[in-house]
């Protein structure tokens, strides 16, 4: 069996591509342009090939998919920051790129996991949030919004695309996936926590801190995500992807400072002043796991702890690394 990953050399994918290599025997194809990941994050094994392309280059796509028994669909602009700061780049590759892995798949039926986001869900209260919630989105105007809508068009794509052609698809809403060889570039919390923590800067936590996240171990999510294309159970279905248990962002932040030894302070910036001053920011983000746990029988297994010493173990192994170069 042939596995295309679009996005493996990202830190969802490159995880997602471990896990095939380690526990199965099946031959794995890498699409990315690395605009984001890094060959650096894949391992070496004659059963990897890597093909340095962009998803939203049609005759790439069609021949890859063409190529492919499944495909796990992890390419995305993602990330706050990335959003605001390049909207057009980051609905395109969100967009088209969806639709042209869609096509191509359905020449041969081919499976396919569309990866989406906790993102879609908005700003609503409703928490925790189940797969058949109302989405509760703020103006156009926001352009921190343009990512939900591009990931809820993306599903309905894919929602569409299986009930007019009888396409193997799932949908995967990943809340807040982290671990080793995330960065904190794009505006993830957690890499940019520890790392402030560990050279002594101050923690900036934006707004008041008292929003709150659920995170899981990237570990746990590429298991689940394997998992959801051998089920037949779940084609043509939306499913959420993380931890049910939330804590607020000052909480978090307060935590990385204690696990880290660390003399650093947190400072509160308004959303106004790091972004803009039509920025909104979800208060609340937690998943209702219930249809994944009833469907695969699954439910996360990493604590938060356990998910914040891998982060630290990890920068201060690569910080350690660059003082000695």
């Amino acid at each position: 069996m042939r596995i295309l990953v679009t996005g493996g050399s990202g830190f969802i994918g490159s995880h997602l591509v471990d896990f095939v290599l380690e526990r199965t025997n099946h031959d794995i194809v890498v699409l990315d342009n690395f605009s984001t990941g890094t060959k650096t994050n894949l391992p070496n094994s004659d059963r990897l090939e890597v093909v340095d392309g962009d998803v939203c280059d049609d005759a790439v796509v069609s021949k890859q998919v063409g190529r492919a028994d499944t495909v796990y669909h992890l390419a995305a602009a993602v990330g706050v920051q990335k959003i605001v700061d390049s909207p057009l780049d980051s609905l395109r590759t969100n967009l088209r790129g969806t639709e042209l892995v869609l096509e191509a798949a359905v020449e041969d039926e081919t499976q396919v996991f569309i990866a989406s986001s906790s993102e879609v869900y908005g700003k609503s209260e409703a928490v925790p949030f189940a797969e058949s919630d109302d989405r509760v989105l703020g103006p156009t105007e926001s352009l921190r919004w343009s990512y939900a809508s591009a990931k809820a068009v993306d599903e309905a794509l894919a929602l569409a695309y299986n009930r007019k052609h009888d396409l193997p698809v799932v949908v995967g809403r990943y809340f807040n996936i982290v671990g080793p060889r995330q960065t904190g570039q794009y505006g993830m919390v957690i890499p940019t926590f520890v790392e402030q923590a560990l050279t002594g800067e101050p923690l900036t936590v934006y707004g008041d801190g008292t929003q709150t996240r659920s995170f899981t171990h990237v570990r746990d999510a590429v298991r689940v995500t394997y998992q959801l294309l051998h089920s037949l159970e779940a084609y043509g279905s939306v499913f959420n992807i993380g931890s049910p248990h939330p804590t607020s962002i000052n909480d978090l932040a307060e935590r990385i400072i204690e696990l880290t030894d660390s003399d650093s302070e947190i400072e509160h910036i308004p959303y106004e002043v790091a972004f803009d001053e039509n920025f909104e920011e979800p208060q609340q983000r937690e998943p209702d796991v219930t249809k994944l746990e009833e469907t695969l029988g699954w439910h996360p297994e990493t604590e938060l702890d356990r998910i914040l010493e891998d982060v630290i173990a990890e920068r201060r192994s690569r910080l350690e690394t660059e003082e000695v170069v």
